[in-house]
Order: C-alpha cells, then structure tokens, then sequence
C-alpha cells in the first residue's frame, strides 16, 4: 500500500512544481511590465508637468513614428493625462493578478501539507 501513497505524493509534488514555476515566471513577466508601466507614467507625469510652464500659443509637436505631427497644447495634455490614467489601470490589474497567482500557489502548497499529515496520521 505504500506505493500507491508514494505515486500520490509524488504526482501531487510534480504538479505542485510545475504550478509554483509557472506562477513565478508570471510573477516575474507582471513585475517587469508594472515597471514598465511606472516609468511611461512617471515619463507623461515629467512630460505634462513641464508643458504646464509653457504659454499657451507655443507650438508643440508630437512624435509619431519618424514624423512629428503640430498638436495643441491642449491636446498633448489630453493624451498625457490619458496615458496616465491607463497606466494606472493597468498597474492595478496586474498587481491583482499577481496576488491571485501567489494565493493560487499558497493553496496548492496548503493542500500538499494536509494531504503529507494526513498519510503521517494513518
């Protein structure tokens, strides 16, 4: 009988390996987009702060690909903020996405443990 328990923990601890190395490889892809994220709102937040010191009828120019497109100064906000704003969403989701995938591994480990006293107790 105690090979069938063997067989059980040991496909038990496969998938339980499998779950927590692909869970730390998300983890680790959300971080460096989180940070990615961070930084082009930390970018737009520099960018629009420093257009806020400008006159109004200064003529601004936005980079499109190789090309620079004449775009208000009201305009460029707008899409300054808007960045922003998506960024921020984002950053949110993939923060919540991260904790689920933490608790989601933090059960598997749970349920292993019970399981390992479990065989203990009989």
């Amino acid at each position: 009988m105690a090979a069938p328990i063997d067989l059980e923990l040991k496909k038990a601890f496969a998938e339980l390996q499998s779950k927590m190395i692909d869970t730390q490889q998300k983890a680790k892809l959300a971080d460096l987009q989180i940070d990615q994220l961070t930084r082009m709102k930390k970018h737009a937040n520099l960018t629009h702060a420093e257009i806020k010191t400008l006159p109004d009828n200064t003529r601004m120019y936005e980079g499109v690909g190789r090309m620079f497109i004449l775009q208000s100064k009201e305009d460029i906000n707008t899409q300054l903020t808007y960045k922003q704003k998506t960024a921020d969403e984002k950053i949110k989701e993939l923060e919540q996405k991260k904790t689920y995938l933490e608790r989601t591994v933090k059960d598997a480990e749970d349920n292993i443990r019970e399981m390992l006293m479990s065989r203990r107790a009989q």
